[in-house]
């Protein structure tokens, strides 16, 4: 499930992180940031995977997928 609140769902920012942890426990804020990172890695997978008419469609071009499919996965 992903951290990242919609403005339909109740948060304000779209792709900001949630609040919730800044609460947690060091080891519980680690976890929550490895499975950020899965997240990211499988959201930018995906993009990739999409042939030109779909990119087209969203309008991003094939450079804008390949800029961001190549950044590291904490970004």
């Amino acid at each position: 499930m992903s951290r990242y609140k919609s403005p339909a769902i109740g948060g304000s920012p779209i792709f900001g992180r949630s609040r919730t942890s800044e609460r947690l426990s060091p080891g519980r804020r680690f976890i929550a940031f490895l499975f950020d990172c899965i997240d990211i890695y499988r959201q930018r997978r995906a993009l990739e995977a999409l042939d030109d008419r779909m990119l087209k469609d969203i309008g991003v071009s094939r450079c804008d997928v390949e800029a961001e499919v190549s950044r590291p996965f904490w970004r």
